[in-house]
């Protein structure tokens, strides 16, 4: 039987690989917070993911200035991470052309904060439904969740439900999903929002946001029945967490048991 897998992330911002609080994230860089800023380049973390064989990790760009610092991670593995940020239909092919995996698309899809069938469409055909993954990152919103863009800060007209997800999956492979409210606070992941999405994803899903132990993997394969896979950032050890080691993320994947 499957199980949920550890999956990596390089986030980039201005240049360089951090962990930030998510919820921080504006164009007046004085609001945001940051738990972790790496004196080591995206490539080292990119050829880390490679040697442990941790495939469909992605590289996200928060905003401008990580252009070489993105194409140097995929450098390093071509083919073994994805890659978002900024991602329109007029640079897609680019990136798969600079060795990402697939690429990630968000907010692109939904000019001025409504969401675009026709982007959706357009897109998936120029590259292919196989090449494309689609970021549902959102925020809580009454008693359900709102997808959230332009660095989670600006909410759209969707809401992640059945319907939404049913209808992309026809064009993506896979969705990305960050909670924006936990984001980087290592409190404890929405449990509700990972078994929403392990129960309406007909497409494999990658869930971000809050994990602070590796108990969050098990607790995750648990809630979703292995359907969906967890990224853990500001928590784990090789950005300056204390709450999960790499070696123990490496582990978890081979053999699903702590």
């Amino acid at each position: 039987m499957t199980h949920s897998q550890f999956r990596p992330c390089i986030d980039l911002h201005d240049g360089q690989v951090k962990q930030i609080v998510g919820g921080t994230l504006h164009d007046d860089s004085a609001d945001l917070k940051t738990n972790f800023v790496s004196t080591l380049s995206s490539s080292h973390y990119a050829q880390l993911y490679r040697d442990h064989e941790l495939s469909g990790g992605h590289v996200i760009k928060l905003g401008p200035g990580n252009e070489q610092a993105a194409i140097d991670a995929l450098q390093a593995w071509p083919q073994g991470l994805q890659v978002g940020g900024g991602i329109t239909v007029d640079n897609a092919q680019l990136w798969l052309d600079r060795g990402a995996s697939k690429v990630i698309v968000t907010s692109w899809l939904f000019p001025h904060g409504s969401f675009s069938t026709d982007r959706l469409k357009t897109l998936s055909d120029l590259i292919g439904r196989d090449r494309l993954v689609v970021d549902l990152s959102c925020r809580r919103n009454g008693d359900g969740w709102v997808v959230a863009m332009d660095r989670w800060q600006t909410l759209t007209d969707m809401r992640i439900n059945r319907e939404t997800i049913q209808m992309m999956s026809e064009f993506c492979s896979e969705f990305l999903v960050h909670a924006a409210d936990v984001e980087g606070l290592c409190g404890g992941i929405d449990e509700k929002l990972v078994e929403t999405l392990g129960r309406l994803s007909p497409v494999p899903v990658t869930y971000a946001g809050g994990a602070s132990t590796i108990a969050d993997l098990e607790l995750v394969n648990r809630l979703s029945n292995g359907r969906v896979d967890l990224t853990i950032g500001s928590a784990l050890d090789i950005f300056g967490g204390k709450g999960v080691m790499f070696a123990e993320c490496v582990e978890w994947n081979k053999t699903g048991s702590l």
